[in-house]
């Protein structure tokens, strides 16, 4: 477990792995983290692996958890089991479990609970989510706002807003 590197060449100091266990720590750097019935605030590393679980900001190339809570996430690829992330950032994201949000490239999704998803690409079974914004979806998805749903909803509130707009200046502008 290392905490705020020194003032020397962080590459020197960072250790390839590092395993913690039933620990609670500041911030971690290294190759590799594993993490079981921990918590950080802090991750910085090229792979992580978490379970049992919990980190505030998580930055890494790969990401694996396993019933865990991630605050931050972000990383080229995610995997994510029985977890949970309040944000998460990636190119290829796997996730089942709950999200406040995901932005992705690739998502595959499921059985999971999402506030926002925004990919180019979601695939996924029993996906439900508040609002969804993809160019390409497959799959079982439950949705409140989708993207044809945001442009209608965009164009509709952009009419109104226009309308009222008018009928004021009509109402409320100045004579000559």
């Amino acid at each position: 477990m290392m905490t705020q590197p020194s003032d020397a060449d962080p590459e020197e100091e960072q250790p390839q792995v590092t395993n913690l266990t039933q620990v609670d720590v500041e911030s971690v750097h290294a190759e590799l983290v594993r993490m079981h019935q921990s918590s950080a605030q802090k991750i910085e590393a090229d792979e992580v692996e978490l379970h049992q679980a919990a980190a505030a900001v998580v930055k890494a190339t790969q990401v694996s958890t396993h019933e865990s809570a991630v605050g931050m996430v972000q990383a080229n690829d995610v995997q994510m089991q029985n977890s949970g992330a309040g944000a998460l950032r990636a190119e290829r994201a796997h996730l089942n479990g709950y999200a406040g949000a995901v932005l992705a490239n690739s998502a595959e999704l499921g059985n999971t609970y999402a506030g926002l998803v925004a990919a180019r690409e979601v695939r996924g079974e029993r996906i439900e989510s508040l609002v969804l914004l993809a160019s390409h979806v497959e799959g079982d998805v439950k949705t409140v706002v989708d993207t044809r749903m945001a442009l209608v909803a965009g164009m509709v509130g952009g009419l109104f807003a226009g309308m009222v707009f008018l009928l004021g200046r009509a109402l409320f502008g100045r004579r000559s």
